[in-house]
Parts: C-alpha cells; sequence; structure tokens
C-alpha cells in the first residue's frame, strides 16, 4: 500500500489497517462524478415525475407527494397518498429505486397504511381504508430481489401493474399492489403529459 499498490489489495486488509491505526475506512461509489446517495435522489425524483404524469390523466383521484406525519412519536413521509373521494378510499405510494431490506420495507409499508386514514383526515379525506401501491424501478437487479422474495412479496402485495390500472379507474375496497415502473415512463419525462392535479394544503400538525 505504501508503494501505490493498494488496488490490488484485498477491502478486508485496508479495513484492518485502518482499524490499527484508529481510523475509518469508508469506501464512497461515485458515477459519472457525482456521488450514488445523489444519483439514487435523482432517479426517485425522477420516479416521482413519472408517476405524476401517469395519475395525472385519472380525474377521480387527488394526490399529493411528499406528505410528512407524525403521529404520537411515529413519523415519517409518504411519497405519494392519493384520495378517491367517491370511494372513500387512500392509497399510499410507495416509489422504491431499489429493493434492499424486504422485510424492513413490508414493515414500513404496514405502519404507513395503518396511519394513512389519520394523515388524510387531517387534509380533509373522511376515509374509511386505505390501499398500499409499491412501485419499483425496472431494473435487473430489483428483478433478482423480486424473484429471490417472490412469495413473501407476492403474498403481501398480489395485485400487479394491470390490476391495479383496473383498479385506479374503478377502486372498489383497499388494493395491496406491486409494479415495475418501466424505464421508458421515467425517460418519457417532459413529452407534453397532462401535470398532475395537486392541492396545496398545509403540512399536517404535530399530534403529541
Amino acid at each position: 500500500m505504501e508503494r501505490g499498490d493498494a488496488a490490488v489489495v484485498p477491502v478486508g486488509a485496508i479495513r484492518a489497517l485502518a482499524d490499527a491505526l484508529g481510523a475509518r475506512f469508508d469506501p464512497t461509489i461515485r458515477w459519472q462524478g457525482g456521488d450514488l446517495g445523489r444519483l439514487l435522489n435523482a432517479r426517485h425524483a425522477a420516479m416521482h415525475e413519472a408517476m405524476a404524469r401517469q395519475l395525472g390523466v385519472l380525474d377521480s383521484w387527488v394526490i399529493e407527494p411528499e406528505v410528512s406525519f407524525s403521529i404520537y412519536g411515529e413519523r415519517g413521509a409518504i411519497d405519494i397518498l392519493g384520495w378517491h373521494a367517491g370511494a372513500r378510499l387512500l392509497l399510499v405510494i410507495e416509489l422504491k429505486t431499489e429493493l434492499v431490506d424486504i422485510s424492513e420495507l413490508m414493515g414500513t409499508l404496514d405502519r404507513k397504511r395503518r396511519l394513512a386514514e389519520q394523515v388524510g383526515r387531517a387534509r380533509g379525506w373522511p376515509a374509511i381504508n386505505a390501499g398500499v401501491w409499491l412501485v419499483v424501478a425496472d431494473t435487473r437487479t430489483n428483478r433478482r430481489a423480486l424473484a429471490t422474495h417472490a412469495t413473501a412479496l407476492r403474498t403481501k402485495y398480489p395485485a400487479d401493474g394491470r390490476t391495479i390500472r383496473t383498479w385506479l379507474r374503478r377502486p372498489e375496497g383497499p388494493v395491496l399492489a406491486l409494479s415495475f415502473l418501466p424505464n421508458d415512463a421515467v425517460t418519457a419525462i417532459g413529452r407534453g403529459t397532462r401535470p398532475i392535479r395537486r392541492v396545496a394544503r398545509p403540512r399536517m400538525a404535530v399530534v403529541p
């Protein structure tokens, strides 16, 4: 390493040396000049915009992005919250650029669904139930992750992309869905699709 040959030294050896010197080995992955975290944030934002344009054509739904909440100490944010007044249903939409910890993801979505009715009431949406739609970026890595955990994920979220599209037009009861967002939907941003129907509402008040 002192001779500049760190490229052939195992990562474990570099970490052990850093530990011996009282330092921390903290590598950063960069992509085309930007760090990976920034890249993932950009992809997440692109997914937001692509979903907004898809949902914007549904007149029966009102959509609010990035809904933060704090209810009895439980804090978080819902990527997109949908409200259908006719069916009195809420839809919690979770956008994932990558599938990592499946158990944590399912637990998080259970919590958001449980709290969704309170979040909705604060916005004047008196829902009788809430559904969940997990939207995942269509990548080979995510396809492999879904294949590995197919039984758990499909048992938890049985509705697929075709089913959720039909349900969005005529919602009857809450839905639990998982689908992939095609890459061409993300890259189609800016091609003149009708924008999302957003509502300007105050942030939810903190409930002690």
